[in-house]
């Protein structure tokens, strides 16, 4: 395939959209690098050169010894995890590395998988079964997942408001936490048949960024070691932000109560 140097251009302009959608679905580095050579190569380019970082995409193409294009783009990623969308990412990468679709097309196609969300109903639904089902798993009562099922419905609220915000994760999860453990903890004195700990185990497992530690780890095992330390420490701070959340709530409400 013969491009010209604007379409040239328009392809470089999808494929850092592409990356910048990977990474912010939770992708590695590894298979954001990945898929960009591959459909670079599928238009056409004989050398593909991609360096990703969680907050950068520095593109190369070689179309042929006086051709080439370098482009950069600085990405914001929420560092979440959405399947949904990197599973038509995929889909949609393999399509065009067996058979290239028009640029146009190509640049169609991922805007529609950037606009697509995965909808709220599912969301919620995971998010209550997610913390009912553990806050059984660890000992607590029916009473107590139900509470849980309650709570992981506003914790999903709040992510869905902080997540139309310019907050922080960090900065997010130390408010939800707070905000959560409040609650829990004022249920929990007006009935004192629920158990505070269980539901709040049950509702913790909804924040804790254990699939960004996995990444992290992994990019580090695979040789992307600024990636991987940049996102484990990213980690660490949302984890201490959230155990920090949680403390600050159950002290306020021992004082309260006291």
């Amino acid at each position: 395939m013969i491009l010209s140097k604007e379409q040239q251009t328009e392809l470089a302009e999808c494929l850092l959209d592409m990356g910048a959608l990977l990474l912010d679905c939770g992708a590695e580095i590894s298979r954001v690098e990945d898929t960009i050579g591959r459909i670079g190569r599928a238009y056409g380019a004989s050398h593909v050169d991609a360096f990703v970082i969680t907050s950068l995409i520095i593109l190369s193409m070689e179309f042929d010894e006086e051709d080439s294009i370098t482009e950069t783009r600085r990405v914001f990623s929420s560092a979440g995890t959405d399947f949904y969308r990197l599973e038509k990412l995929n889909d949609l990468s393999r399509r065009c590395c067996a058979a290239p679709l028009p640029l146009d097309e190509l640049r169609r196609r991922v805007r529609h998988v950037a606009e697509g969300k995965k909808p709220d109903s599912v969301i919620f639904l995971g998010g209550v079964l997610a913390a009912g089902g553990f806050a059984v798993f660890f000992g607590g009562g029916i009473a107590d997942g139900v509470a849980a099922a309650v709570f992981a419905v506003v914790i999903c609220l709040l992510q869905k408001r902080f997540g139309k915000t310019r907050i922080s994760t960090a900065g997010s999860n130390l408010i939800i936490a707070l905000l959560a453990g409040l609650g829990v903890g004022l249920l929990c004195e007006l009935l004192p048949v629920l158990h505070m700990d269980k539901i709040l185990i049950g509702d913790i497992m909804l924040l804790i960024p254990g699939i960004a530690m996995t990444n992290a780890i992994r990019n580090m095992l695979g040789g992307n070691t600024i990636s991987g330390a940049v996102r484990l420490i990213e980690s660490l701070v949302w984890a201490a932000a959230l155990a920090g959340g949680f403390m600050t709530a159950m002290l306020i409400v021992d004082l309260i109560v006291v």
